[in-house]
């Protein structure tokens, strides 16, 4: 028997829609029809598939409040954070697609050694085949549509399960998908939960992208490498911005509201531990606080999206002030109520041991540690298991780039938060438990693409030095590699000689 998905607003309630989940017998049917449709796009050429990328983002820009709307009912988002945080990176990343694919997957000549006179070199790009991507619900439309664009610019065809906690969401991109004629069954979205998502990852993908916990990245990772199954994981954070004594103090300040407590706080790579140097600390602390109680809810914060991530959030906040922790703004967890609304929270006073410290809270919660040193900054920043971004505040650019270079993360900004994922030119990834591989960038695409390398003969020789027979050979080709690997400056013409020696043998 079918299950029903019901579709609520996150912050009223409501009820927005409702209908039958796919059925996880169908799942085989899904990755036959999906490799037909491959055998079909695959053969296409690129400039066909770069077509349907126009067309979509022009069916984006042509329908941009409609989608902001389906955003926000879906994850209870304010509007101008739907709109520029998970609908204009997806256009962006069209765009970005749209002109440089071409440059990106056309046959790339390289360099061949001159022992391999005469011969050639490149490398060529090839498509996957079905790609599995599994999204999250915070930010459902961009996490969905990115990668979703990078595999079928790449030449797959894609099953998509989008998360249940959003479920409208998959329906927006099933509509997008017919409004401008995408070949048939070339995007399939599977609409469900964990049980579906588990047949999903046990079929017959060729390659897995999934983005979300890192318990379940962790076994979708088991899963895919007992078959050997190329996959992508990106998995959560912890991100620490760490702000020196000679910060552009306000600055520093209002990037740090806005990387805590975007989304609701909401985000992987969002701001989760803020060290500031000890002179400054009080000066900090004071205008955070001042700043903070400016921020008007539902129209700069918007509601949590999942009611399960509330619950974490209450725990991470109970346990920090049962442990010692002030609570400087927000209301204290026992007066939340059944809102989903959540008041950003400033936390001090705060010690290793906590929760929100260790652990990703994923949530309007800001708690504020103070360093003496440099180096003391460094080992606190890189102390967690997490390594997806990080955050550089000093006017002393040489120290600036000193101190990124320690940090072990996949990503990191100098005086600004989370911008470094929204420049489609740079990969983004995270190291440690917050994943493998990488999207966005030219990688996104060589992500969804199979590599070959080839090195091609004119033919014209009969034989190579290096094939039988081996007879009298070793000390001519002991001279060769001697003066193949030396100074020399002769090399070229000593190894024409050698070649043409060796080759009457």
């Amino acid at each position: 028997m079918k299950n029903v998905l019901i579709a609520k607003h996150p912050a009223t309630g409501e009820t927005i829609d409702q209908w039958l989940e796919t059925d996880i017998q169908q799942v085989p049917e899904m990755y036959e029809k999906a490799s037909a449709a491959f055998k079909f796009w695959s053969s296409r050429s690129l400039e066909t598939r770069l077509s349907f990328i126009t067309k979509m983002k022009h069916y984006l820009l042509e329908n941009m409040d409609e989608i902001v709307e389906e955003i926000c009912s879906a994850t209870g988002k304010v509007k101008t954070e739907a709109l520029t945080a998970d609908l204009m990176p997806v256009i962006d990343i069209l765009q970005h697609y749209e002109k440089r694919a071409p440059k990106i997957l056309k046959r790339k000549r390289v360099s061949t050694p001159l022992l391999f006179v005469g011969k050639s070199s490149y490398v060529d790009y090839f498509p996957l085949g079905t790609v599995l991507i599994i999204s999250p619900w915070n930010y459902p439309f961009q996490l969905s549509m990115t990668p979703v664009i990078s595999a079928l610019i790449a030449g797959n065809s894609v099953v998509l399960k989008p998360s249940e906690v959003t479920p409208t969401i998959g329906l927006l991109i099933e509509k997008i998908a017919r409004e401008i004629n995408l070949p048939k069954n070339l995007l399939q979205v599977a609409h469900g939960g964990k049980e579906l998502g588990q047949e999903l990852v046990s079929g017959t993908p060729d390659s897995i992208f999934f983005t979300g916990s890192v318990e379940t990245g962790r076994k979708i990772g088991i899963e895919a490498s007992k078959r050997f199954i190329p996959y992508t994981l990106e998995l959560g954070g912890k991100d620490p911005m760490i702000v020196f004594d000679d910060a552009p103090l306000k600055r520093a300040v209002h990037g740090a509201i806005w990387g805590s407590f975007t989304n609701a706080g909401q985000v992987c790579m969002s701001v989760e531990r803020v060290y500031v140097q000890s002179s400054v600390h009080g000066e900090f602390l004071d205008l955070l606080v001042e700043e903070t109680k400016k921020l008007k809810m539902g129209e700069d914060v918007g509601s949590l999206t999942f009611q399960n991530q509330k619950e974490i959030i209450r725990e991470h906040v109970l346990d920090a002030i049962e442990k010692g922790a002030l609570l400087l703004t927000g209301k204290h967890p026992d007066k939340w109520g059944e809102s989903m609304y959540i008041e950003p929270m400033i936390l001090t006073n705060i010690t290793e041991d906590m929760k929100i410290v260790r652990e990703e809270t994923f949530g309007p919660v800001m708690p504020v540690i103070g360093f003496t040193t440099e180096e003391e900054a460094i080992q606190k920043a890189n102390s967690t298991e997490f390594g997806l971004n990080a955050s550089v505040w000093t006017k002393d650019s040489v120290k600036a780039n000193r101190v990124t270079s320690k940090l072990v993360t996949g990503n990191a900004v100098i005086n600004d938060v989370l911008v470094s994922v929204a420049n489609p030119h740079l990969p983004f990834g995270g190291v440690k438990s917050s994943g493998t591989g990488r999207y966005h960038g030219d990688e996104g695409l060589y992500t969804f693409s199979r590599q070959m390398s080839v090195m091609k003969d004119p033919g014209l020789k009969q034989k190579e030095i290096n094939w039988y027979p081996y007879q009298n050979k070793y000390n001519k080709v002991r001279t060769l590699i001697q003066a193949y690997f030396s100074n020399n400056k002769q090399k070229a013409e000593l190894l024409r000689s050698f070649y043409k020696q060796l080759l009457k043998k």
